[in-house]
């Protein structure tokens, strides 16, 4: 980032390069879409651009990155909150309608033998990190993503790490009962029921 701040020739470019999966990844989870996701990280380095020649490296610079990235998923946030979006009817984009693999996942009613997939799994995860409030969301998504300390993402939110941790605790309960149905049947059968079945532990 100094040598961004000094206009070196290709620096920029190899900043974006070295964060953006990052970022995308953190926004993706922030915001649930990913083209909107991509809309706010080229947000994001723009502003980093534009602030570069007031950069001073008081911390790390992926705290300041991604403090810059809070700002915008909340400011993204509340827009919404006041101009809801309006639900397509699901015939109005295919047979499945405008995002298909959601729409499988929540037609799919799990048996009692359904085992959950990576991307399934990673798709409910999602929807129950949707269901926390934003503040929540990002605590989650910065301590467990970006395996952030407490400390820094106190810096990012602009909070006490006290606050971070009350955000982390409430966040985890209200998560722990969201999955719970599919945490329980995510669970590989003990051996004692195996050998029940007649299968090999």
């Amino acid at each position: 980032m100094l040598r961004v701040r000094a206009d070196e020739p290709g620096a920029f470019e190899e900043l974006v390069d070295r964060f953006q999966h990052r970022l995308l990844a953190v926004m993706r989870h922030l915001v649930g879409n990913a083209e909107e996701a991509e809309d706010l990280a080229q947000e994001v380095f723009l502003r980093v651009y534009r602030s570069r020649k007031d950069y001073h490296p008081q911390a790390k610079f992926s705290t300041w990155l991604f403090t810059i990235a809070n700002n915008l998923a909340l400011n993204s946030y509340r827009r919404k909150q006041r101009k809801p979006a309006v639900q397509l009817d699901i015939q109005d984009s295919g047979p499945l309608g405008p995002r298909p693999a959601e729409q499988m996942l929540l037609d799919r009613a799990p048996g009692p033998d359904h085992r959950l997939g990576h991307e399934e799994l990673a798709s409910i995860v999602q929807e129950a990190l949707a269901q926390l409030n934003e503040r929540q969301r990002m605590a989650v998504v910065l301590n467990k993503f970006e395996d952030m300390s407490y400390q820094e993402i106190a810096e990012v939110m602009h909070i006490s790490t006290k606050a971070v941790k009350s955000l982390l605790s409430r966040a985890r309960t209200e998560l722990r009962e969201l999955l719970r149905g599919y945490v329980e049947m995510a669970e590989p059968e003990s051996d004692a029921v195996q050998a029940e079945k007649g299968e090999a532990p």
